[in-house]
Order: C-alpha cells, then sequence, then structure tokens
C-alpha cells in the first residue's frame, strides 16, 4: 500500500518548502503594509480636486481679432488669469440669481446683466457660454463692432464705434439689457391692456385671475428694471468707479511705467560704475528683485497718475451711460404707467363692486319695508279671525270696507317710508 501510494502521488519537488515560506512572509509583509496606509490611500484626490473645480464654458471674444472660441475654464483659472476675488466670480454663477451688477476691478469689469454675464479685460471679453440666443446675439454684435475700423485716436471722434475695447463690450451688454428688457415691457403692455378693457366690463373670476398674474409679473419685471437703472445711477455718481473701468488706459500706462522703470536702473548702472570697477555681490540686487522693485515703482506711479487723470477721461463713459440711462429710464416709466393703468382699473372695479352692493341694500330695505306693510294685512287677519261675536260681521259690506281701509293704510305706510328714505337721503329716489 505504501508503494502504491508513493507512485501514485505527483512527485515533491524540492523547492515547495521554500516557496511556501516567501509567500506566508509576503502576506505578511502585505497585511503590516495595509495596517500602515492611510484609509483613504487608494483614492484619486486629483480627480475628485479636478472635477470639485466645477469646470465651465467660456467663450472668448479677443479684441485684436474679433475672434471667438468655447473653452472649458476652473474657477481658480479664472481667478487668476483676470485677477478676480471668488465673490465676484460667485455673481455670474448661473446657479445663484443675483440682481444685476456692473463692478470695476484692477483688471477686469464685471458685467450681470440679465442674460449676460461676462468678464471684460482690456484683451478679451470671457463670457459665459449659455444657449439664450442673447448671448449669441451679444457675441456677433461685439465681433461686428469690432470689425469695424476705428478711427483716429486724437480726432476727437467721440462716436461710439470708437470707444476702448472694454466700453464697447460693456455698450453691447447694456445694449442687449436694456433690448431685452424693453421688450419684455413691450409684451407685457399688449397682453395687458386689452385683459384691463375686458374686465372692466366683464368682471369674473378668470378675468380676476389672470390680471393677478400679470400684476406678479409686472412687479417683477419693474424689480429688475429698476435694478439695472439704480446700478448705472450709481455709476454714474462716482467717478472712481468710472475712473476703475478704463482698462486699456490703465494698461497701457502701466506697460509704459515698466519699461521705462525697467531701462531706466539699467542706464544709471552703467554710467556710475565703472566698466573696470568690480561689483560687489552684495550691494547688486538679483534681477527677480530688480523686477519687482521696477513694477511696484511703475503701479505706484501709475496710482498717483490716476487720481489726476481720473476726472479729465471720465465724459465718454458718462456720455455712455447716460444714453442707456435714458433708455432704461423709459422702459421704468412705461412699467409705471401700466402699473398705475391697473391700479385705476383695481379702483374703478372696487367702484362698480360697491356700486352693486348698494343697489342691493337698497333693494333689500324696499323688500323689508314691503313686507312690514304685508304683515299689517296680517294683523288685520288675526284680530278678525278671533272666535268671537261683533256685529261689524252682521253688516253685508263689512269685507270690502276693512279690505279697503287696510290697504289704504298700507298705501300711506309704505309712501311714508319711501319719503323718509328720500329726506335721510338712503336712497335715490
Amino acid at each position: 500500500m505504501a508503494d502504491d501510494r508513493e507512485r501514485l502521488l505527483p512527485p515533491k519537488s524540492s523547492t515547495s518548502s521554500s516557496a511556501a515560506a516567501a509567500k506566508s512572509r509576503e502576506s505578511a509583509a502585505a497585511a503590516a503594509a495595509a495596517a500602515r496606509r492611510p484609509l483613504f490611500q487608494g483614492m484619486d484626490f486629483l480627480g475628485l480636486k479636478k472635477r470639485g473645480q466645477g469646470l465651465r464654458s467660456w467663450i472668448r471674444v479677443d479684441a485684436a481679432t474679433g475672434s471667438s472660441q468655447i473653452m472649458e475654464v476652473d474657477k481658480f483659472t479664472m481667478m487668476r488669469r483676470c485677477d478676480l476675488p471668488a465673490r465676484d466670480l460667485r455673481l455670474l454663477d448661473p446657479l445663484f440669481v443675483y440682481p444685476s451688477t456692473i463692478l470695476g476691478r484692477e483688471k477686469a469689469i464685471v458685467v450681470n446683466l440679465e442674460q449676460i454675464r461676462c468678464i471684460i479685460t482690456a484683451d478679451e471679453v470671457l463670457l459665459l457660454n449659455s444657449l439664450d440666443s442673447y448671448v449669441l446675439q451679444y457675441v456677433v454684435e461685439l465681433q461686428r463692432r469690432l470689425s469695424v475700423p476705428p478711427g483716429d485716436a486724437f480726432g476727437g471722434d467721440t462716436s461710439p464705434d470708437y470707444l476702448p475695447f472694454e466700453f464697447r463690450a460693456l455698450e453691447v451688454a447694456l445694449e442687449a439689457a436694456c433690448t431685452f428688457l424693453d421688450g419684455q415691457a413691450a409684451e407685457l403692455e399688449i397682453e395687458a391692456y386689452p385683459l384691463l378693457d375686458e374686465l372692466t366690463s366683464k368682471i369674473s373670476t378668470l378675468n380676476l385671475e389672470r390680471v393677478r398674474r400679470l400684476k406678479s409679473r409686472l412687479v417683477a419685471l419693474t424689480r429688475r428694471v429698476q435694478k439695472v437703472r439704480d446700478e448705472i445711477e450709481q455709476l454714474m455718481d462716482d467717478d472712481g468707479d468710472m475712473a476703475e473701468m478704463y482698462l486699456t488706459e490703465k494698461k497701457r500706462h502701466m506697460e509704459t511705467s515698466f519699461y521705462s522703470d525697467l531701462s531706466h536702473p539699467l542706464g544709471t548702472i552703467g554710467a556710475g560704475q565703472s566698466v573696470s570697477a568690480p561689483v560687489s555681490p552684495v550691494s547688486s540686487p538679483p534681477e527677480s528683485r530688480r523686477l519687482e522693485k521696477a513694477l511696484s515703482l511703475a503701479r505706484s506711479r501709475h496710482d498717483s497718475m490716476k487720481s489726476s487723470d481720473s476726472n479729465e477721461h471720465i465724459e465718454e463713459l458718462e456720455m455712455l451711460l447716460e444714453a442707456y440711462f435714458v433708455v432704461i429710464d423709459s422702459t421704468l416709466n412705461k412699467l409705471t404707467s401700466l402699473k398705475e393703468y391697473i391700479d385705476d382699473t383695481e379702483d374703478f372695479i372696487n367702484i362698480q363692486l360697491d356700486n352693486v352692493r348698494n343697489q342691493l341694500i337698497q333693494f333689500e330695505l324696499l323688500l323689508t319695508t314691503a313686507t312690514f306693510v304685508v304683515a299689517i294685512f296680517g294683523v288685520v287677519a288675526g284680530v278678525f279671525g278671533m272666535n268671537f261675536p261683533i256685529k261689524l260681521f252682521d253688516q253685508p259690506g263689512a269685507f270690502e270696507w276693512v279690505l279697503v281701509t287696510t290697504g289704504l293704510c298700507g298705501v300711506v305706510i309704505f309712501c311714508s317710508f319711501l319719503w323718509f328714505f328720500k329726506y335721510r337721503r338712503l336712497m335715490p329716489l
């Protein structure tokens, strides 16, 4: 049996024992490594971070060529690109409802006007991509205006087509917002006036419900138009905010000051020091420190020039804002007139209802008086219906005389009430 068993079983390898020992050591090492491993080590935090940043689609319109392209940019990249805080980008978030806002920053203008949500810089416009037709119209109109050759910058031409790039983009945004709001106001007027006229002729529950919905839409639209008007008026009243919006001029002053300050230290070093004289490594700053110093000096010089030039160069922006302020104020006047017409219609309806109510009260008063007169016949009938003998019953024409006398008394009493009502002016008779 032992010989048969050895013959049937497969031959044992010489390395089986060593392989089993190595396998046990590997399992022990894996268990120890798993114990030392962090809880979330296997998760892709980089991918989660990228997904959490929230990539959004933006339409970029170049200022030089007018070409447009769609790009996917996350919030933090956009903050670094335009030098904007996070709270300004939240104004453009379509997931939140913010009122209309126009903010002037150091390197950009943040615009949130109805469907137009964009960031305007001196070199480009970054428009939040949307399927709304007004967004596409904004891009097409901006490209059309950029295709117009700019006039002579020193010719004194104050046409809106020859404004700086940021003002052209802002003008198109204001025009799109004012056109959109004015169109909604016109649609509301077309729908409101026939409905109100129908309500005055026929007061019904259906017409009252339609007017209620119309008034709710009117209040919401008036609030939006009022916010745009207040925003433009606030910009017109603050010269500092208008001066902040001259991005092209600020960029040109910054570049001019930067390059002049870069060339100035090099020239002074070459003139003040001999070529053969040794230069101390401690006294000569590195190139990065020299660039930072020149940049800070350019910024300080730009800030000092900005306060002196702000009052001289805001006229064109003020004229631009004033033009669209007149447009949005006209739209607000339309909505105000429509609201007054609705209020007048409501007052007219209330007067009509009061008149009907007064007529019903007068009719009820007449019915009450007539009921009192008829009740007199009931009293007479009750008196003569008693079971006791009266000599009047023996007369042949007694019934007719009682009936005529009672009727005449009722008519006299009814006429007396009517005279009293007229005397007291309780009803027009």
